[in-house]
């Protein structure tokens, strides 16, 4: 049976949802929708759709290195926007980490996140090289 390596959500709301902020099996690598909120639950930069998502990205990138992952190794990410026009900022910050790694991408709006302060909520699928 393949091991599967679960990297905790460490957010007030985890236990009670029934979620891992990613999931390794085998090589591959699955973040969760990663939202711009602290360990306390506090959601982190308050009406900047370009710093929250460089905070959701900081937190998938702690998150990819607890699964023995990098960000080189994402092949596809998901942005969930609350408002689509906002796409250039939220894509700003994206593109100053998966500029030169290209990953598959899809931006989306969406009809709202759990908390309305949420403005972009990013997930990314990593496949880390075998050996």
């Amino acid at each position: 049976m393949t091991e599967r390596h679960l990297v905790p959500a460490d957010r007030p709301w985890a236990k009670a949802v029934g979620y891992s902020r990613a999931v390794r099996v085998g090589n591959v690598v699955e973040v969760s929708g990663t939202a711009p909120a602290g360990p306390d639950g506090e959601i982190l930069h308050p009406g900047d759709v370009e710093a929250q998502a460089r905070a959701a990205l900081r937190i998938i990138g702690e998150a990819l290195a607890e699964a023995g992952a990098s960000f080189e190794d994402v092949v596809r990410t998901r942005i969930y926007l609350a408002d689509a026009t906002t796409w250039e900022a939220a894509g700003r910050a994206h593109g100053e980490v998966f500029g030169e790694i290209l990953p598959a991408t899809t931006a989306v709006e969406v009809g709202g996140f759990v908390d309305p302060r949420i403005l972009v909520e990013i997930e990314a699928t990593a496949i880390v090289p075998e050996g």
